[in-house]
């Protein structure tokens, strides 16, 4: 079967289409005007970011995005509460695609009783009703994605408030992005192209993914895309923390018992150091016959590399998914979760 089968068949939602016009995600998130009338701005001590899911995952890239360039502290939250040190000086960023994250409401409701400073990034839901109600800056973002596939409009929604806070000067490196996502998806969706060959070597193997540094969100990121898209357990973890544990599980690989490939996501200007400890891994690995696929990104701009591997994954989940047998779009089991809790 051609991959234009495994497509046509599996694909029900047409996510072969929304990512091939993902770059227009970014362009309408970057010319999408934002009022933040009402917010003092330059009072912050510290952001909070709090979502879930696929509408967590940008509060992560920003971190890795403008690593190095942050003057405050920023954090993500994933979860029901707010830690003890937020206050009227905090800013909390509340991002949920629906609107309906019970998790993050939980935490919006805590940010408006301790008089925090918000910004909602949604499409709608409760969340808009109450910051509406609220006179609460809404970021809105088009509906009608699932919210993995709708990164394009989270993260450039997040990073647009950042420039418009005075914490990023981005819009070359955007639009650099938008140019950057448009040749790759002529590039990842023709016949034999390089995403379809790293999820081929895919099938039957449990990834281990690989990162470090400004790439955390990365390995991260593709690790869930392949549990959501492809319905495949992947694992990831970074270097050097993995080199002081994870690494020991490896001396009892056995094959027949673990059948996985390791995936590094590499960067040439990663700390000299880290390069070392991927080389040296390599080698500890090679005995235990393990495999290992390379990915990078020869892109100029450091900023640009992390969106080049960021969209590579998210193929590469969309056609692990299909060659598997599986539908990119079901979430069965998130579902069935939700409806239990309600």
């Amino acid at each position: 079967m051609k991959i234009t089968d495994f497509i046509n068949k599996y694909d029900s939602q047409n996510q072969f289409q929304v990512l091939r016009n993902s770059c227009n995600q970014i362009s309408d998130a970057w010319n999408n005007k934002i009022d933040l009338s009402g917010l003092k701005k330059n009072s912050f001590s510290s952001i909070l970011f709090c979502g879930l899911g696929g509408s967590a995952i940008s509060g992560d890239l920003l971190s890795d995005y403008l690593y190095g360039e942050l003057t405050i502290p920023f954090n993500v939250v994933r979860g029901y509460n707010l830690p003890s040190y937020v206050n009227q000086n905090t800013l909390i960023i509340i991002s949920s695609y629906s609107g309906n994250t019970e998790e993050t409401i939980s935490c919006f409701e805590q940010a408006l009783t301790r008089k925090s400073q918000i910004v909602v990034i949604t499409s709608g839901g409760k969340i808009e009703e109450i910051a509406s109600s609220k006179k609460i800056p809404v970021i809105k973002i088009p509906g009608g994605f699932q919210p993995r596939y709708a990164l394009g409009l989270g993260f450039y929604s997040l990073l647009k408030l950042m420039q418009e806070l005075g914490f990023a000067d981005e819009n070359k490196n955007v639009t650099d992005t938008i140019n950057l996502w448009k040749r790759r998806s002529d590039d990842f969706s023709g016949e034999n192209n390089y995403a379809l060959q790293i999820a081929e070597q895919l099938v039957g193997f449990i990834p281990v993914i690989y990162s470090a540094e400004y790439l955390s969100s990365a390995g991260y990121r593709f690790k869930c895309q392949l549990n959501e898209n492809a319905k495949l357990h992947a694992f990831y973890h970074t270097l050097p923390e993995m080199n002081h544990n994870e690494i020991v599980g490896w001396e009892s690989y056995k094959e027949k018992q673990f059948h996985t490939k390791v995936i590094y996501l590499l960067d040439k200007e990663y700390n000299p150091q880290i390069i070392k400890r991927f080389d040296t891994l390599k080698e500890l690995l090679a005995g235990q016959a393990i495999e290992i696929l390379t990915i990078s990104s020869n892109e100029k701009n450091r900023k640009v590399r992390i969106m080049d591997l960021i969209f590579l994954a998210d193929w590469i989940s969309f056609y692990a998914s299909v060659l598997r047998g599986f539908d990119p779009s079901e979430i069965d089991f998130i579902n069935r979760m939700k409806q239990r809790l309600t």
